[in-house]
């Protein structure tokens, strides 16, 4: 059974119904069906925002009354704890794709970039976000970890970023103010935006595209899949949440956790990836106690054997 909503919470309920509206506002969710991994205990109050307007006034009701707030996009990149989330999730079901003049397209937080945004603008031929194929992410997501993939063909073998093709963003900062920012705002870096900084949350966003022959998307795409296919789990046999440690410039943090011999080792129902071994997956009723495990021994065995200090770059949210 899921823990009981603490007092404070069930409060917190109350007065958010009360300003979101009745049976919006749901209790003790579990949070693991809301994840890539599929991992993670309840929250203790769980709103679903579809629109920018409701998604800005939850995180700021969340604020007013001082409860633990986060704010969950398509789920991918983080490990929610085993006891779930001791207050308020937001879920961002932001809508909305809207063609602009000039080969722009506005799209809200909530959005999937793969396949919904992709899939609207590879239509219309318009290039940039088609790199992107296969890579779980809503925009409000791509955003906060500068959402990027290695173009594979030898030609044009490069890291593609989402800052490359973001023109703005509308954000709810931090000090409760709607601001229309440009790309620079972020601060992005491999990984980092301003957003790991910064208590800000993106409403919408606004893409400069190229247009673009829909064969050459295509083809783009297709070789993108078929690289990642060789590389990486699929989600609906290997459930996961993407890299585990932040990337080692020249040497690779997966290189560096098959060299000392964990690939393929597993803990209770997680294991390490046995084509990747920067990649935890949950092969059935793993836990997040499972996952921290093999962090451990991940982390501690690299850094004995080759003197590397594995970074984690998935979030860790909720209790542990």
């Amino acid at each position: 059974m899921p823990p009981k909503s603490t007092a404070a919470s069930r409060q917190a309920a109350e007065r958010l119904e009360a300003e979101l509206g009745t049976g919006r506002v749901l209790r003790d969710v579990p949070l693991a069906p809301l994840t890539t991994f599929r991992i993670g205990g309840p929250a203790d109050l769980l709103f679903r925002a579809r629109t920018g307007d409701e998604l800005a006034r939850a995180v700021t009701l969340g604020r007013d009354l001082d409860i633990p707030t986060f704010v969950l996009g398509r789920g991918a990149n983080i490990l929610v704890g085993d006891k779930g989330f001791r207050g308020l999730v937001i879920r961002s079901e932001v809508g909305g794709i809207e063609f602009l003049e000039g080969g722009r397209v506005l799209a809200g937080s909530g959005v999937e970039t793969f396949p919904d945004l992709i899939d609207a603008t590879v239509a219309r031929g318009l290039g940039g976000l088609h790199h992107f194929v296969g890579i779980p992410s809503t925009v409000g997501g791509a955003l906060w970890q500068n959402l990027h993939f290695l173009s594979p063909a030898p030609a044009r073998e490069r890291t593609v970023f989402i800052e490359e093709v973001l023109e703005s963003a509308d954000l709810l900062t931090e000090e409760g103010e709607r601001r229309a920012v440009p790309t620079s705002y972020f601060e992005f870096g491999y990984d980092q935006s301003v957003l790991h900084r910064r208590r800000d949350v993106v409403l919408s966003a606004t893409f400069r595209l190229v247009p673009t022959p829909v064969d050459e998307l295509r083809r783009v795409m297709r070789e993108n899949l078929e690289w990642r296919d060789e590389r990486h789990p699929d989600l609906w046999l290997y459930p996961c949440a993407g890299s585990i440690f932040q990337k080692i410039q020249g040497i690779g943090a997966g290189r560096l956790i098959d060299q000392v011999g964990l690939k393929g080792k597993t803990h209770g129902g997680a294991g390490i990836f046995h084509k990747h071994a920067n990649i935890i997956v949950n092969l059935g009723g793993a836990t997040a106690s499972d996952v921290r495990h093999l962090m451990d021994l991940a982390h501690g065995t690299v850094l004995r054997v080759t003197g590397h200090d594995l970074v984690p770059e998935i979030l860790m949210v909720g209790d542990f």
